[in-house]
Protein backbone atom coordinates (compact mmCIF):
# COMPACT_ATOMS: atom_id res chain seq x y z
CA UNK A 1 0.00 0.00 0.00
CA UNK A 2 3.14 2.00 -0.13
CA UNK A 3 2.58 2.91 3.64
CA UNK A 4 5.79 2.27 5.86
CA UNK A 5 5.27 1.16 9.02
CA UNK A 6 7.40 1.10 11.96
CA UNK A 7 5.04 0.60 15.12
CA UNK A 8 2.03 -1.60 16.23
CA UNK A 9 0.82 -0.71 19.36
CA UNK A 10 0.67 -3.56 21.83
CA UNK A 11 -2.68 -2.88 22.49
CA UNK A 12 -3.40 -3.50 18.85
CA UNK A 13 -1.74 -6.71 18.90
CA UNK A 14 -3.43 -8.20 22.34
CA UNK A 15 -6.44 -7.63 20.25
CA UNK A 16 -5.07 -9.32 17.59
CA UNK A 17 -3.98 -12.27 19.52
CA UNK A 18 -7.46 -12.19 21.17
CA UNK A 19 -9.97 -12.73 18.27
CA UNK A 20 -10.71 -15.98 17.95
CA UNK A 21 -10.29 -15.14 13.32
CA UNK A 22 -13.56 -17.46 12.11
CA UNK A 23 -12.17 -16.37 8.68
CA UNK A 24 -9.19 -17.51 9.24
CA UNK A 25 -6.63 -15.72 6.91
CA UNK A 26 -8.67 -14.14 4.87
CA UNK A 27 -10.17 -12.41 7.76
CA UNK A 28 -6.94 -11.25 9.13
CA UNK A 29 -5.66 -10.06 5.88
CA UNK A 30 -8.82 -7.51 5.04
CA UNK A 31 -8.77 -6.76 8.75
CA UNK A 32 -4.81 -5.32 8.14
CA UNK A 33 -5.45 -3.69 4.71
CA UNK A 34 -8.70 -1.78 6.20
CA UNK A 35 -6.13 -1.06 9.00
CA UNK A 36 -3.11 0.64 6.56
CA UNK A 37 -6.08 2.68 4.69
CA UNK A 38 -7.54 4.04 8.27
CA UNK A 39 -3.60 4.79 9.82
CA UNK A 40 -1.89 7.72 9.68
CA UNK A 41 1.63 8.18 10.37
CA UNK A 42 4.07 5.33 10.74
CA UNK A 43 2.19 3.74 13.68
CA UNK A 44 -0.58 0.98 12.22
CA UNK A 45 -3.54 0.64 14.44
CA UNK A 46 -5.88 -2.45 14.32
CA UNK A 47 -9.03 -3.04 15.40
CA UNK A 48 -10.48 -6.61 14.78
CA UNK A 49 -14.26 -6.81 14.32
CA UNK A 50 -16.70 -7.89 17.45
CA UNK A 51 -17.91 -11.19 17.11
CA UNK A 52 -22.04 -11.39 18.12
CA UNK A 53 -22.21 -14.45 20.26
CA UNK A 54 -25.66 -16.44 19.86
CA UNK A 55 -25.62 -16.60 23.73
CA UNK A 56 -27.76 -14.25 26.10
CA UNK A 57 -26.46 -11.36 27.73
CA UNK A 58 -26.39 -13.31 30.96
CA UNK A 59 -24.14 -16.02 29.76
CA UNK A 60 -21.26 -13.49 28.43
CA UNK A 61 -21.24 -12.49 31.37
CA UNK A 62 -20.66 -15.07 33.60
CA UNK A 63 -18.25 -16.46 31.13
CA UNK A 64 -16.86 -12.41 31.84
CA UNK A 65 -16.86 -13.21 35.30
CA UNK A 66 -15.48 -16.32 34.85
CA UNK A 67 -12.48 -15.36 32.68
CA UNK A 68 -12.00 -12.59 35.12
CA UNK A 69 -11.55 -14.51 38.01
CA UNK A 70 -9.23 -16.90 36.73
CA UNK A 71 -7.16 -14.52 35.28
CA UNK A 72 -6.80 -13.11 39.31
CA UNK A 73 -6.05 -16.22 40.33
CA UNK A 74 -3.66 -16.85 37.96
CA UNK A 75 -2.04 -13.83 38.48
CA UNK A 76 -1.69 -14.57 42.37
CA UNK A 77 -0.01 -17.37 41.87
CA UNK A 78 2.34 -16.46 39.48
CA UNK A 79 0.69 -18.48 36.60
CA UNK A 80 1.83 -21.44 38.17
CA UNK A 81 -0.75 -23.84 36.94
CA UNK A 82 -0.58 -26.97 39.41
CA UNK A 83 1.00 -28.52 42.05
CA UNK A 84 0.81 -27.05 45.47
CA UNK A 85 0.07 -23.49 45.59
CA UNK A 86 -1.13 -23.30 42.34
CA UNK A 87 -3.74 -21.96 40.38
CA UNK A 88 -5.95 -25.65 40.07
CA UNK A 89 -5.61 -25.86 43.85
CA UNK A 90 -6.69 -22.09 44.49
CA UNK A 91 -9.55 -22.78 42.28
CA UNK A 92 -10.51 -26.51 43.50
CA UNK A 93 -9.88 -27.77 40.00
CA UNK A 94 -8.43 -30.37 38.64
CA UNK A 95 -5.23 -28.73 36.24
CA UNK A 96 -6.34 -30.67 33.09
CA UNK A 97 -9.88 -28.94 33.92
CA UNK A 98 -8.24 -25.69 34.70
CA UNK A 99 -6.37 -25.81 31.02
CA UNK A 100 -9.58 -26.74 29.68
CA UNK A 101 -11.61 -23.78 30.91
CA UNK A 102 -8.17 -21.46 29.70
CA UNK A 103 -8.69 -22.51 26.43
CA UNK A 104 -12.63 -22.46 26.34
CA UNK A 105 -12.14 -18.81 27.84
CA UNK A 106 -9.07 -17.60 25.59
CA UNK A 107 -6.59 -16.99 28.48
CA UNK A 108 -3.24 -17.49 27.73
CA UNK A 109 0.42 -16.86 29.77
CA UNK A 110 1.29 -13.45 28.44
CA UNK A 111 4.84 -13.62 26.85
CA UNK A 112 7.34 -11.85 29.09
CA UNK A 113 9.72 -9.48 27.06
CA UNK A 114 12.51 -10.56 29.06
CA UNK A 115 12.51 -13.81 27.71
CA UNK A 116 12.94 -12.53 23.71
Amino acid sequence: MGKEIENIPKKSMDALKAYSWPGNVRELKNVTEHAMILSKGKTLVIQPPVLESPETPATRNLEDTERRHILSVLEMTAWRVGGPGGAAKVLGLKRSTLYSKMKKLGIQRPTSPLLK
